[in-house]
């Protein structure tokens, strides 16, 4: 049983897992964000525009209401939420090929042997 939560405490403390919860959490934060500034700021101004709020745009077929407008609310929800994503995305993959440019490869077995036959050689002469 002790071995069982030592490897359960191993794979929660791993990065992944505590990366994967954090960005869950802001992720449904910044989705209620974007809700609010679809319903709160955005659909009133095109409102506006209709002359009534997208909210209450239905129709009834068969005495069934449909809301359309809270469709359509979900749909420009989405699309702004995608576009976020997107962007951060778009972000997060510049750094990581900032931070690949900057990482030097590996040398050779070779060329580490031969700067230290180098080095070695420079000694020599400086003895001399």
């Amino acid at each position: 049983m002790k071995k069982f939560f030592r490897e359960f405490k191993d794979f929660v403390s791993k990065g992944n897992v505590l990366d994967l919860a954090v960005a869950f959490i802001m992720g449904s934060t910044f989705g209620k964000i974007v809700s609010s500034l679809v319903e709160d700021i955005i659909m009133p101004l095109f409102g506006t525009l209709v002359g009534q709020n997208f909210a209450e745009l239905s129709v009834k077929v068969n005495g069934s209401p449909i809301a359309y407008g809270k469709f359509i609310q979900a749909i420009v929800d989405f699309l702004i939420i995608a576009f976020c994503i997107f962007l951060f995305s778009k972000l997060i993959s510049r750094f990581k090929k900032k931070e690949e440019k900057k990482e030097a490869p590996p040398k050779r077995e070779e060329v580490v042997l031969l700067e230290e036959i180098r080095d070695l050689l420079k000694k020599e002469k400086g003895r001399k």
